[in-house]
């Protein structure tokens, strides 16, 4: 066993039984020894009901791995036998150092007991020692910031105090493998803020961290490997904003094949696609007359109702730029094919930062554009144009484009092209963050 392993998870799996009457329970107690003492075949009074299936992974010291996946898909129950509060049905799990675990929302917390109290007996069992526990209750008092609620019942606190003091705990023991299962969502932003920078010093101290969440954001910003789950299964292990990609198919589109993805290879060539097309010939010697600018390394798929055969990005009277500077006036035009008849196609625009955090988003809906009502015709051909002001830091960008229609309720992606355009801001001293928020400063002596 490699030194630097803190997890390790081996063909695990997980069933639970599911009885459709309570009186199917009683029966499987004692029916099927009765059958069996007859030499009859025994009759199973249950379904079975996979929560896990087969997850095989090796997490390192040091790492940070984010899992996410829809409600259901089996991620607390993953963490519940990685912490040994749950026993798997096959396969195992090892663990190397101390856990720490913040899991369902007051779980550990007797709720007679006050603040303190609770404090005393969860370092308790972690496996502190009444002295180490004095030397680092105020430490411990000082992050949960509850005030004097710490000598008051768990019972009386909001689930924001709750979780504060839980994880107050759970940091200062110094954990080798801290577990976080959605708790932090219901901590305030200046909470969470202190929490990821208790995260970072864990990780640079060697510990290894598993981190559930249903933040996109959250994942790219903080992991450094991420893990996405689905009905139990793992269906991709890697790179946060990949695995976030595939995280978005899954809510915002339908469950498919990996056979239904879009290749790179696949987007249209202007020389085979465009220039044939009479419906395209306008535009090819304008603005349609290069191809630069395009992200290989896009993400696309959908069903191929609609097609996003090409753009074009012009910053002042350069068309497609090396690098933008930010207050320029930025058009980006797409043009987009319907090989369907679609009902109000939505047309999505998404800027990221290079790590994935997003900067900005809006599609035709939320902008209320009326005129795409009356779009969506089986074969026919529009250009969009998008003009906004480029208010970004400087460094580098990927813009996201989607065409989409909505039935029942159900977002219907017809073709997503995730990162799918380069943008580079050039440097500027005037300010450093995100986005430039042109702030004007005045002053005056008043004596």
């Amino acid at each position: 066993m490699s030194s630097d392993i803190a997890v390790k998870v081996e063909d695990l799996s997980k069933c639970y039984q599911i009885y459709d009457h309570p009186r199917d329970f009683l029966k499987q107690i004692i029916l099927p020894r009765l059958q069996r003492l007859a030499g009859r075949k025994s009759k199973q009074y249950f379904r079975e009901f996979w929560v896990l299936k087969d997850i095989s992974f090796e997490i390192k010291k040091g790492e940070t791995v984010g899992i996410i996946g829809r409600n259901g898909c089996g991620k607390s129950t993953l963490l519940q036998m990685i912490c040994g509060t749950l026993n798997p049905t096959s396969g195992n799990v090892q663990t190397y150092g101390r856990i720490a675990a913040l899991l369902e929302l007051g779980s550990g917390f007797n709720p007679e007991f006050t603040g303190r109290e609770n404090v005393y007996m969860n370092a308790t069992v972690l496996g502190l020692s009444q002295e180490e526990i004095d030397a680092r209750f105020d430490d411990i008092a000082a992050f949960a910031d509850i005030g004097e609620f710490i000598e008051q019942p768990v019972k009386t606190y909001s689930s924001g105090m709750m979780v504060r003091l839980a994880f107050a705990v759970q940091a200062q023991i110094s954990p080798d493998i801290l577990i976080v299962d959605e708790a932090l969502a219901v901590g305030d932003a200046k909470f969470q803020a202190k929490c990821f920078e208790c995260l970072k010093r864990l990780k640079d101290k060697g510990a290894c961290i598993l981190l559930v969440t249903h933040s996109s954001e959250q994942i790219v910003t903080h992991c450094s490997r991420a893990m996405l789950l689905n009905e139990g299964s793992v269906v991709v292990t890697g790179e946060p904003r990949h695995v976030t990609n595939r995280y978005m198919d899954l809510l915002f589109g339908k469950a498919r094949k990996e056979s239904s993805l879009l290749p790179s290879s696949t987007i249209p060539s202007f020389s085979t696609d465009i220039e044939s097309d009479p419906l395209m010939l306008n535009y090819i010697d304008d603005v349609f007359a290069t191809r630069a600018g395009y992200n290989p390394h896009e993400y696309r798929w959908g069903d191929g109702s609609a097609t996003i055969l090409d753009f074009y990005l012009s910053a002042g009277n350069e068309l497609y730029p090396s690098v933008v500077t930010t207050g320029q006036s930025i058009t980006l035009g797409v043009v987009i094919r319907f090989h369907a008849d679609l009902i109000y196609p939505i047309l999505g625009i998404t800027i990221k930062t290079k790590a994935g955090v997003t900067v900005y988003g809006a599609n035709s809906t939320t902008l209320q554009v009326a005129a795409f009502e009356s779009l969506g015709k089986k074969d026919t051909v529009i250009v969009a144009d998008a003009v906004f002001n480029c208010r970004l830091a400087p460094g580098d960008y990927f813009i996201s484009l989607g065409v989409a229609t909505q039935q029942n309720g159900e977002v219907i992606p017809h073709d997503r092209r995730y990162d799918a355009i380069h943008l580079q801001v050039s440097p500027v001293t005037a300010f450093f963050g995100l986005c430039d928020l042109e702030l004007e400063l005045t002053v005056q002596e008043i004596i």
